[in-house]
């Protein structure tokens, strides 16, 4: 897979435009994605919309309108964003860090933290907002690292988001340059609709983990917002 060891498949989205061939019981129940199976690429939809009242988060959907991924915490812990499935169970948390303001990064880390992260509870990555320096390419809206050492050094990331997530259109591009996930906006069937930048599609291809996909949109977000 190219995503970080430790990471597993979670999501129950299936493609959006493309026939995906599982094997149904007699209830036609959907089983979790694995690496075995997701042999082509998927869609899901994101709405910028909590389903819980009076909380700021993220409603994530599949083709058939099941409920994939959810966020429901942005308003109670501005530093902490904690991405569960579909029963509401942790899948990733992820935690900001600054160092002298002008460096935001964010360490993920699988399933619920506590308030006393304990030493075994190492981050599975970070993710580094690019800062606007004259040298930088202005594309790159964020690098994701492996480990936290390699952040500090800022050798060559493990992944690189390129684009505008202001303007939904921004890829995820592994070390040889290849797209692993893409933002899109969500077109409407009918020229009279418009979806706008609040609901928009993640696509994500072969290979790579959707919930760690949704994670980097929560925090794209949480940089461009």
């Amino acid at each position: 897979m190219r995503v970080f060891s430790g990471l597993r498949l979670l999501s129950r989205a299936v493609h959006e435009e493309q026939e995906f061939e599982v094997k149904h019981d007699q209830e036609r129940k959907k089983y979790p994605l694995t690496e075995a199976n997701l042999c082509t690429s998927l869609t899901l939809t994101v709405w910028r919309k909590s389903l819980v009242i009076s909380c700021k988060g993220f409603t994530v959907i599949d083709s058939y309108g099941n409920l994939v991924y959810r966020v429901d915490n942005y308003i109670l812990h501005p530093n902490e964003v904690i991405l569960m499935d579909a029963s509401g169970n942790s899948v990733l948390t992820m935690r900001r860090r600054r160092k002298l303001g002008l460096v935001d990064s964010w360490y993920v880390y699988e399933g619920e933290m506590g308030n006393q992260r304990k030493a075994r509870d190492s981050p599975v990555c970070c993710v580094r907002k690019r800062v606007n320096v004259l040298n930088g390419n202005p594309k790159v809206q964020a690098y994701v690292y492996r480990t936290t050492s390699d952040s500090e050094k800022q050798p060559h990331a493990a992944f690189t988001v390129v684009g505008s997530y202001a303007d939904r259109t921004c890829k995820v591009l592994d070390d040889s340059k290849t797209a692993v996930a893409e933002i899109k906006r969500k077109e409407a069937n009918t020229k009279d609709v418009s979806f706008g930048i609040e609901i928009f599609q993640l696509v994500v291809h072969p290979g790579f983990d959707p919930a760690f996909a949704m994670a980097l949109v929560l925090l794209l977000d949480q940089m461009f917002s």
